[in-house]
């Protein structure tokens, strides 16, 4: 009666444990002051943009005459012109037949398998984010693993012996913050191309991008329209995280079996759901907006700064990591080979600093921890001096 893959998940999401572990111990310890380097959640405000496009449209919804209901399925004709304009910032092309507009990129990444048979094969790059493997779990797909390791980058390639029908990608990377870069990016597509395998490309820390040499959208490569779809969010991006708003393209080009996934896509979502709310979609349209974006990119340089902080904290300490740059984590492997929890626990006991065990991202995550740069500046200031005692007290 019931689908048997979900008894062969773990007995809870990983974050909902991690969460449960720090609240046990502020309970336990009210006395003690804990920085949050943990879970990847933002800090507000929100851009004035926004805030002004929630009023106009919370006051739209006050007038008969103005009154919206339900929304078109894959999303309004304006907020898809606005992502279809940021991708043109990006030398992207993509019509409003291809936009598909969401609650986030978390459900599209668990629903987007809805489009493929039980026994497509795919494979998690790792370490990876945990939904990723879950979501094929409840799915009964056979999963295979590619694992990410401190020799290549964490940042793994095909080989001539790789062989699925789906990838799941993410760049920049959570939870290892490497990014591909568009050579290597390219021999992905090359390879999805050639095994009729579909990428699905999580862009979710696309903003976070320094480089020249790390693309933006899978689709600045040349044949990836042919073999990818990508999933993005406006929660890191804009902050909405508590709002819930993203987008999914899904391109004309790519067929498999003769189908279009694009309309297979369309009539999935039509049935599934009545779309996103009305003044969500407005706010996501200001988000966009030229002052929207210059508010999100200063509220990013200031991650990015955070970044840069930990990163000089974590090379005085002679501790050697991942990330921090083109991406808003830090990985980076435990000391004396202990496990991430068992390290989660030492640097909360010792330091009072929330950092997040690998463990919760695949077997390639074991052994290491991953930082966050979403903390305030005054909290991160004082995690690196934290951090920086504790390491050389180690030495």
């Amino acid at each position: 009666m019931i689908r048997s893959a979900y008894t062969q998940l773990p007995p809870a999401f990983f974050f909902s444990r991690l969460t449960d572990a720090v609240s046990r111990y502020a309970e336990n310890h009210p006395d003690r002051r804990l920085l949050r380097l943990g879970v990847g959640d933002v800090k507000g405000p929100l851009a004035p943009a926004v805030i002004e496009a929630l009023h106009r449209a919370a006051e739209e919804q006050s007038r008969p005459e103005t009154f919206h209901g339900y929304q078109p399925e894959t999303g309004t004709d304006f907020l898809k012109a606005a992502v279809a304009a940021y991708y043109r910032q990006r030398n992207v092309t993509l019509s409003a037949g291809e936009i598909f507009i969401s609650c986030g990129a978390a459900d599209d990444l668990g629903a987007i398998g809805n489009l493929f048979s039980a026994d497509a094969r795919v494979l998690v790059t790792e370490p990876a984010y945990p939904a990723y493997a879950d979501v094929s779990r409840m799915a009964g797909r056979p999963i295979l693993h590619l694992a990410g390791n401190r020799e290549n980058g964490f940042l793994p390639l095909p080989t001539a012996d790789t062989d699925a029908d789906l990838v799941f990608l993410c760049s920049p990377n959570n939870p290892t913050g490497a990014a591909y870069t568009r050579s290597q990016l390219r021999k992905w597509v090359d390879w999805a191309n050639a095994r009729q395998a579909v990428i699905l490309f999580d862009a979710a820390y696309e903003a976070f991008i320094r480089d020249a040499e790390v693309p933006h959208s899978i689709y600045e490569l040349p044949g990836a329209k042919a073999c990818a779809i990508e999933i993005s969010s406006l929660s890191k991006t804009a902050g909405f995280t508590g709002m819930r708003l993203g987008y999914t393209a899904v391109p004309e080009a790519l067929v498999r079996d003769g189908c279009s996934l694009r309309d297979m896509w369309t009539r999935d979502r039509t049935t599934r759901t009545n779309g996103v709310s009305y003044m969500l979609q407005r706010a996501g349209e200001a988000a966009l907006s030229p002052e929207g974006l210059r508010f999100s990119r200063e509220r990013i340089a200031d991650f990015q700064e955070n970044g840069r902080i930990l990163s000089e904290t974590l090379r005085k300490a002679g501790v050697r990591f991942t990330g921090g740059r083109n991406a808003p984590y830090l990985w980076l492997p435990c000391p004396d080979g202990q496990s991430g929890w068992t390290f989660f626990d030492r640097l909360l006991e010792e330091a009072q600093i929330v950092v997040t065990p690998g463990e919760g991202f695949g077997e390639g995550g074991e052994g290491h921890v991953r930082l966050s740069c979403f903390g305030s500046r005054e909290d991160t200031e004082e995690a690196a001096g934290r951090l920086l005692t504790f390491f050389k007290k180690r030495v």
